[in-house]
């Protein structure tokens, strides 16, 4: 603006030396000519020969001139003595303008049409693109309702402010005004006559005084140009700084409230198409689902790539085969947020949660997919858990914590197996997050010792893979001093090329930190020595378990809104809220995830060729059997020689059965009934005192003892068909297992409760009848009666020699020495059988009368002896001596057949014995036949039930497998069925994720 003044005030004395330039017609004095005047009349002025300088300015933005060439101002010579030519420079420089502005307009006119023809040339060449006005997105053409341009506008400053900065050049113009001044002081007559006037002396002296004095004043008004500038720059400058700290700091927070509220207004714009986005693709996965488009689904790619995580974790790295697959690994410490950052990041509250104590007990994988409804499914169950509806969110919570219990060994507090979890719903973030043990400073009571160490390890296991993402969680609310975690990330990732940070409880911290800046401190990674690819704060909630997941993210939306960390930039918007979280981790993941999983496939490939050159070399002649179709083939023979057990004959049953009876019952009957019924003095007592006696037994024992045998029995034949060998197609890989299945079968196997009822009548039964019809069953019970007493006569035999030591003959050949208890035993054995001699109807007992004079005798001889070790070597004495006389009487009864149909009438021979042993043998008989027809036709079955129920839960149990099909061949067809399949899907998964680019 100044300067346009003093373009005008330039014009002004260019126009005024026009017109008085003609002559000089008068003089003035000396005293009345004006102050600039008076110096052009003296020829010798001191500032004649100084030059103008260049007339610049520096405020070229306030002036549309700036781009024109001011020319240098100078003065003609005027000659003395003649009448001059009017040639003035501004006349001729406003001729040639004249001139200059035709050419200037018909340039624009020819141009202008030019470019317009050539304008409508290219537009004739563009498409048509208002058919694909649909591509811009609908918030272009809006975002005039969601950006307040007019607050932009009037945040601007005007004009008014715009003119206040320019200073005031009062001075120049008054500078200026003197030479206006100067040249309207006289006349034009006046004027005319200095200029013209060249005869005298005097006028030459004006003229060069004239001269001088405009070249002075040139000079003048650039000194004053000069102050001007430096004062309008002092006065901007000051006035700037002034203003802007007054309004510098509003207009910061202004723009920074606006900003927010704009990042704010577009983030709930891109939630409701996000929202609207999942409704439509909802939708159309449900369609799919009903069929309507009648095509497959194909399997999404994290539900692939989860799948093959799912078979590396059960994997047995025998071979070094080391799983660098990628993975979102969730560490922190206990109580830090863990499981409450991993439910917003699912949408739903899908684990147990406790007051302080420790929830997560062993690791637990979570896949997050895309699908038509929020469902969650374990890897080994069909059932689906429904998390829109509260009972079965309380359902899948309270299975989760008892898979955990489970996994937990006793005496154990975590553990290291993993449970998997799949989770689908409609705009999850595909991924794979795995929640670990919270680590802990402090083993407190209830816990195992080795608590702290445990959780260690399984983080590290988790952590050193070197393409596992590390979600580092921080409690803000307390201490960062306090952290355990942070070190532990350091150690395994201290370059932070695979950790992203993350700050919980952001709204306690702020609440209850004294400084906000060490809230950003933690957030820029300047409070730890631990590295980050990124830093997020979130808020997880106000600390009640029975909040929603939607009442979450409200809240933490608001906080975010309100907080001061975000309006005082301690906080970007990008680094708040859990969803901005999950979208950064599952960028991160799907990265890492494409630039490792060809080279993971590429070492599993070459673990595959080693594996199979191995069993090559190895087993050349054998299928690849891993450990389970070795334990189908294993199934299939068991069960074939269960069903052997019915193709044994009821002569081979009966048999054994009969012959394991009597070896159970042999000893009662001799020691308890026949031995005591011998002792009475005739017939009718024996019979009575034995029929009492098989009453009491058949009532109490003996039903009971059958039961047994044939428990047992069977047992012994079961075992036999499982355990002998099969000639070159035995297999001893699956001895471990069919003993193994033997034994809990057995366990399980339970005789029928109703067949002692039945058995005890059967054997009552028998045992009442003493009719022996014809002489071959009178033989037969002599000579099982003579087996048995000849049998029992060698046991006593032997017990006799056990106790009194090896006889004389041994003593020569062996060179044996009986011990001293076995000399007082051979001494009190001789008196004894002296003593039997003398009376050989002597009773099965000793009298204390006979004890005392047995004890005399031997003390006579020197031989100390106890009363109770005479009563134990006159039993085994008096056995053999009554088991020797039975057999004598067994060998006379040979011939009372004849006597027996007389009922041994005028007869002096007595062989009730015989009879006993009759109803004894006939009775081991029925019940031999009784128990076969038992097992044939119950217990078989029973068993073979027994048998498949074992296979089968022997067959879900992949630990008891493991413990029974062991060895390098198992392993190894194992490894490389493993490896097989990880690499078919590993392959698979590649193949989609290139379709899917």
């Amino acid at each position: 603006m100044w300067r346009l003044r003093r373009a005008a005030v330039a014009c002004e004395v260019c126009q005024y030396l026009v017109k008085h330039s003609s002559g000089i017609k008068g003089s003035l004095p000396l005293q009345k000519l004006h102050l600039v005047s008076r110096s052009i009349y003296h020829s010798h002025h001191p500032t004649l020969k100084l030059q103008r300088p260049q007339f610049r300015t520096s405020f070229h933005q306030f002036s549309s001139l700036t781009n024109l060439p001011l020319c240098k101002l100078k003065l003609s010579p005027i000659k003395y003595g003649y009448q001059p030519r009017r040639n003035f420079w501004p006349a001729r420089l406003a001729a040639r303008l004249l001139k200059l502005r035709y050419l200037i307009l018909g340039s624009a006119v020819g141009g202008g049409y030019t470019a317009k023809k050539t304008f409508d040339q290219w537009k004739d060449m563009i498409p048509d693109l208002s058919d694909y006005k649909w591509i811009v997105p609908d918030i272009v053409w809006e975002i005039d309702e969601y950006i307040d341009l007019e607050k932009i506008r009037k945040a601007l400053p005007n004009s008014e402010d715009l003119a206040k900065l320019a200073p005031d050049f009062d001075k120049i113009v008054e500078s200026l005004s003197l030479l206006k001044d100067f040249f309207t002081t006289g006349s034009p007559g006046e004027t005319a006559f200095r200029a013209t006037d060249h005869g005298s002396e005097g006028d030459k002296h004006y003229r060069k005084g004239l001269l001088g004095e405009l070249i002075l004043l040139q000079q003048q008004i650039q000194e004053h140009e000069e102050e001007a500038r430096r004062a309008a720059g002092q006065y901007n400058t000051s006035y700037a700084q002034q203003k802007r700290k007054v309004t510098d700091k509003e207009k910061i927070d202004q723009l920074q409230e606006e900003l927010l509220h704009t990042q704010l207004k577009y983030q709930r714009i891109l939630e409701r198409l996000e929202k609207e986005n999942k409704e439509l693709r909802k939708l159309v996965l449900q369609k799919d689902d009903k069929g309507i488009h009648h095509r497959k689904l194909k399997k999404s790619l994290i539900d692939m790539y989860s799948e093959v995580l799912d078979v590396l974790s059960d994997y047995d790295a025998s071979y070094n085969t080391q799983d660098h697959l990628p993975r979102v690994v969730v560490v922190g410490d206990q109580s830090a947020g863990k499981t409450s950052v991993l439910e917003m990041i699912a949408q739903a509250r899908i684990f147990p949660r406790g007051s302080g104590e420790m929830m997560t007990r062993s690791p637990v994988k979570v896949t997050l997919s895309e699908g038509p409804h929020h469902v969650a499914l374990f890897k080994d169950s069909s059932r689906e858990f429904d998390l829109t509806k509260e009972e079965d969110l309380a359902a899948l919570r309270h299975e989760i914590e008892l898979r955990m219990r489970k996994n937990v060994k006793e005496g154990c507090t975590v553990s290291p197996e993993t449970i998997s979890l799949n989770v689908k719903g409609p705009g999850l973030q595909r991924m794979v997050l795995v929640d670990l043990p919270g680590v802990i400073n402090t083993v407190t009571s209830g816990m195992a010792p080795d608590t702290k160490e445990t959780i260690f390890s399984i983080s590290k296991a988790y952590m050193q893979n070197p393409n596992a993402i590390i979600l580092c969680i921080q409690d803000g609310s307390v201490d960062a001093e306090r952290s355990i975690v942070t070190d532990l990330v350091s150690q395994m990732d201290p370059h932070g090329r695979r950790t992203i940070f993350v700050l919980t409880k952001v709204d306690l911290a702020e609440k209850n930190v004294a400084s906000p800046s060490r809230i950003q401190q933690i957030i820029e990674g300047k409070l730890f020595p631990m590295k980050a690819l990124g830093y997020f704060a979130v808020v997880t909630g106000k600390g009640n378990s029975s909040e929603s997941i939607e009442a979450i993210r409200e809240y933490e939306e608001e906080f975010f809104e309100n907080s001061k960390l975000l309006k005082t930039s301690m906080l970007k918007a990008h680094q708040v809220t859990t969803r901005n979280l999950s979208l950064a981790v599952s960028d991160c993941f799907w990265k890492m995830v494409r630039e490792s999983v060809e080279q993971q496939a590429d070492s599993f490939k070459a673990t595959r060729f080693n594996l199979e050159t191995e069993w090559k070399n190895n087993y050349p002649r054998l299928r690849e059997l891993d450990r389970n179709e070795l334990f189908e083939k294993a199934k299939n023979e068991i069960l074939d020689e269960v069903i052997s057990l019915s193709q044994v004959t009821p002569k081979h049953w009966e048999e054994i059965l009969q012959q394991s009876l009597w070896e159970r019952v042999s000893t009662h009957v001799i020691e308890n009934i026949y031995l005591p019924a011998a002792q009475t003095m005739n017939s009718g007592t024996f019979n009575t005192t034995v029929d009492i006696k098989l009453k009491q037994w058949t009532d109490k024992q003996l039903p009971n003892k059958a039961v047994e045998v044939a428990w047992e029995t069977l047992q012994e034949e079961f075992s036999r068909f499982m355990t002998e060998p099969k000639g070159k197609e035995h297999d001893d890989i699956f001895d471990k297992l069919k003993e193994a299945v033997k034994e809990e079968s057995i366990k399980r196997h339970k005789w029928n409760d109703f067949a002692e009822d039945s058995l005890r009548v059967i054997q009552h039964n028998a045992l009442e009848d003493r009719s022996i019809s014809d002489k071959q069953q009178w033989d037969a019970a002599i000579y099982f009666m003579e087996e048995a007493l000849q049998a029992r006569l060698k046991d006593t035999e032997n017990a006799i020699e056990n106790m009194i030591g090896p006889d004389w003959k041994k003593r020569w050949l062996y060179w044996k020495n009986r011990t001293q208890e076995q000399f007082v035993h051979n001494e009190t054995k001789n008196e004894l059988e002296k003593m039997l001699k003398c009376t050989e109807e002597h009773p099965a007992y000793l009298a204390s009368d006979e004890i005392t004079t047995v004890r005399k005798n031997l003390e006579s001889r020197g031989v100390e002896v106890d009363p109770s070790l005479i009563k134990d070597t006159w039993h085994q004495v008096y056995r053999r001596h009554f088991l020797k006389t039975a057999l004598n009487h067994c060998n006379l009864c040979r011939r009372g057949f004849y006597y027996y149909q007389r009922h041994f009438v005028d007869s002096e021979l007595e062989c009730n014995d015989v009879v006993l042993f009759w109803r004894i043998q006939r009775m081991l008989a029925i019940t031999a036949n009784t128990l076969r027809q038992q097992l044939t036709n119950t217990e078989v079955r029973r068993l073979e039930k027994n048998v498949k129920e074992v296979l089968e839960d022997f067959a879900e149990d992949s630990e008891k497998k493991v413990q029974l099909l062991t060895g390098k061949r198992v392993q190894l067809a194992e490894d490389l069925k493993k490896v097989r399949e990880i690499q078919e899907k590993l392959d698979a998964f590649i193949e989609a994720l290139h379709q899917e680019k």
